[in-house]
């Protein structure tokens, strides 16, 4: 796990810096608002540890910021100010946690395993993954596989196979189809239906021993195993 630190104590810096360093985290240190900006912008961190009294941009200031960029990433507050009003402002800034000057070296890690379990959890269920069999779509990452094979899809072909998991054992006709996935009237004219799905039979099953998508003759299509 990699954390961040903006801390303009050098010396407090550098004690949790090895504190927490010597409990299996990866430490990046910053000395200010600006620079604590600056790496939050280039790297990705698993969580922040963040200072309010800070030169050049306040810890309150650089926990909004942080918040209008990434909703998820726990933040804790650390501060020698104990009133209940700052506190409540950090909180309406984002923070998850705040924790006040002097503390226990003991309780700092506590709440850090706490937040980072949480997130993890929340990120855990931001992930969608659509799946029939050993066919698998990530909503994230928007890859597509079946097993260990990665498969290559166009943004409408995309769309398309998104659409039948979401339908899976269901009948879909050109109509549903067209509509849903071209936001178009179907023109019994065309055969644009009738060719994507053939795209995309062509890449999820024709070089795999188990079919996927069928044709039910005079309704439509059906995804299933």
């Amino acid at each position: 796990m990699k954390l961040l630190l903006v801390e303009d104590e050098v010396k407090i810096a550098l004690t949790l810096k090895k504190g927490l360093e010597e409990q299996g985290y990866q430490i990046d240190l910053a000395y200010d608002g600006f620079e604590g900006t600056q790496k939050f912008e280039l790297n990705k961190y698993d969580l922040i540890l963040l200072d309010i009294n800070l030169p050049k941009r306040n810890g309150h200031d650089l926990c909004k910021l942080i918040r209008t960029k990434n909703d998820l990433i726990p933040i804790i507050m650390l501060t020698a100010f104990n009133t209940m009003d700052s506190k409540l402002k950090g909180f309406d800034y984002g923070a998850d946690d705040y924790i006040s000057k002097p503390f226990e070296f003991k309780e700092l890690v506590a709440r850090i395993r706490a937040l980072l379990k949480r997130a993890n959890k929340l990120y855990v269920k931001e992930i969608e993954i659509l799946k029939l069999g050993d066919l698998e779509m990530n909503m994230e990452s928007r890859e597509v596989r079946r097993g260990d094979v990665f498969i290559n899809l166009t943004v409408k072909e995309f769309q398309l196979l998104e659409y039948f998991l979401r339908n899976i054992n269901k009948v879909l006709s050109r109509a549903e189809i067209a509509k849903k996935v071209w936001d178009i009237d179907f023109d019994t004219q065309t055969n644009v239906i009738d060719v994507y799905v053939n795209y995309l039979r062509n890449k999820i099953d024709k070089e795999f021993s188990t079919k996927l998508l069928h044709t039910q003759i005079g309704s439509g299509y059906i995804l299933k195993k």
